[in-house]
């Protein structure tokens, strides 16, 4: 079932199998922003009647409605929601920036001034998938960062409600504005505004190709955390490595979505013998199984090495999501990492852990963006701004360098700018 690939085989090749998924709905999405910007709230009820099979006149979420779902949660429920917040919340609030202004002997004084974004909306699937888990990820980082309006989306249920368990976190949070919206006429309606929405000025969260794909069109009107590809794992494991964990922990990737890439990067043909043996066994067994099936057999490789030097070096090319290390000596390893977006080195540090209760945010740069990109994290919803203050004194002093740097380029005015100030 987990298809073995030498090193020689360039991972990318690998890759090329996959559905451009963006591109086949890249002309649907652009209708549905244009009709959600003519039409507005018009068109947001008559797209969600048609995709979601709902018709509703006002798809804003009374807030009360929110905590009561809180409220009448299992007391056990309540507690792993608490609990998994508090994590989340202690991790992030260490990431709060510190604005700073330096001030020269001449009085000149230069730094910068931190400040959250102004309005932040925030997708959270809520169709046959959904994830209470990205209601944390996504709206703790914005409270720490102080985003004064915070606004949530997710697709209403058929009977017009918005799943409980994401409203139930929402209430958890506090949130006060709430939409039962979902897909591309949601990202647009946050990117444009509409009779009932305000915009926003970012947006975040993951979605379907839909979404995905809105939010690429939306970009540069708004901000985007990220464009989510499949979601992907690699595993770096030698020959001591518990092959029923190994394939444990591809199977927890795999049943994502058929799309999902779990991936075995091991110097042992044993190892991963027995890896593919244990999958064999548990796939015809499992929860899910036409998905974790279908996401193995088209999108898992066994990649063999030479060392586990050069499975870092293949896990650095690939750039993966979830990187884990499974391996005797794993915490020298976690060093060599260059591009990853999360890393779990031990036995004891299965990605799913990092999914709900660790603390660092499970948003992750995807596709092999890990190489230029970053966790979600307090910074996406900030921004700064440079402070400027220039004494009298170093004006007289550097004038002259100002102008002619100006003069250099071409523009002549910059140049009087500055020598009008000292003439």
């Amino acid at each position: 079932m987990l298809t073995i690939y030498p090193v020689a085989k360039s991972y990318l090749e690998v890759r090329q199998a996959f559905p451009d998924y963006l591109a086949e709905v890249s002309e649907t999405v652009k209708g549905i922003i244009q009709d959600v910007r003519d039409r507005k709230n018009e068109a947001v009820r008559s797209y969600t009647e048609k995709f979601d099979k709902v018709m509703l006149n006002d798809f804003r979420v009374d807030p009360k409605s929110a905590k009561a779902a809180f409220d009448n949660l299992a007391p056990e429920l309540q507690e792993i929601l608490l609990a998994a917040a508090d994590n989340i919340r202690r991790f992030h609030q260490k990431q709060y920036p510190a604005s700073f202004i330096n001030e020269d002997r001449d009085g000149t004084k230069l730094g910068q001034q931190f400040t959250p974004v102004q309005a932040v909306g925030v997708y959270i699937p809520g169709g046959t998938a959904a994830y209470p888990s990205s209601v944390l990820m996504n709206i703790i980082p914005a409270q720490i960062a102080q985003v004064p309006r915070i606004v949530a989306i997710s697709p209403p249920q058929r009977d017009g409600k918005m799943n409980s368990m994401v409203l139930a976190t929402l209430g958890l949070l506090e949130i006060e504005e709430i939409y039962a919206i979902g897909g591309a006429q949601g990202i647009a309606a946050l990117a444009y505004g509409t009779e009932t929405i305000p915009r926003v000025y970012k947006i975040t969260g993951p979605g379907n190709a839909y979404v995905m794909e809105a939010k690429r069109q939306v970009y540069g009107q708004v901000g985007i955390d990220s464009l989510a590809g499949p979601t992907e794992v690699v595993v770096i494991a030698d020959e001591k490595a518990n092959p029923l964990f190994v394939a444990r922990d591809l199977m927890a990737q795999a049943e994502h979505d058929v799309h999902a890439m779990s991936i075995l990067i091991s110097p042992s043909v044993q190892l991963i013998d027995k890896v593919r043996d244990e999958l064999d066994k548990l796939v015809k067994i499992t929860e899910r199984r036409e998905i974790v099936e279908q996401a193995i057999q088209k999108h898992g490789a066994a990649i063999l090495v030479s060392s586990l030097d050069e499975a870092v070096e293949v896990a650095n090319e690939i750039a993966p999501e979830h990187l884990e290390i499974l391996t005797q000596e794993a915490a020298s390893l976690v060093h060599k990492v260059k591009n990853a977006g999360a890393i779990f080195w031990g036995e004891y540090s299965s990605e799913p852990i990092g999914d709900y209760w660790a603390g660092p945010n499970h948003v992750l740069p995807t596709n092999g963006t890990a190489k230029f990109s970053s966790p979600l994290g307090v910074l996406d919803f900030m921004k700064f701004s440079s402070l400027i203050h220039i004494s009298k004194q170093r004006l007289l002093q550097d004038a002259h360098k100002i102008e002619n740097f100006a003069k250099l380029e071409g523009l002549y005015n910059h140049a009087k700018s500055v020598e009008v100030r000292h003439e």
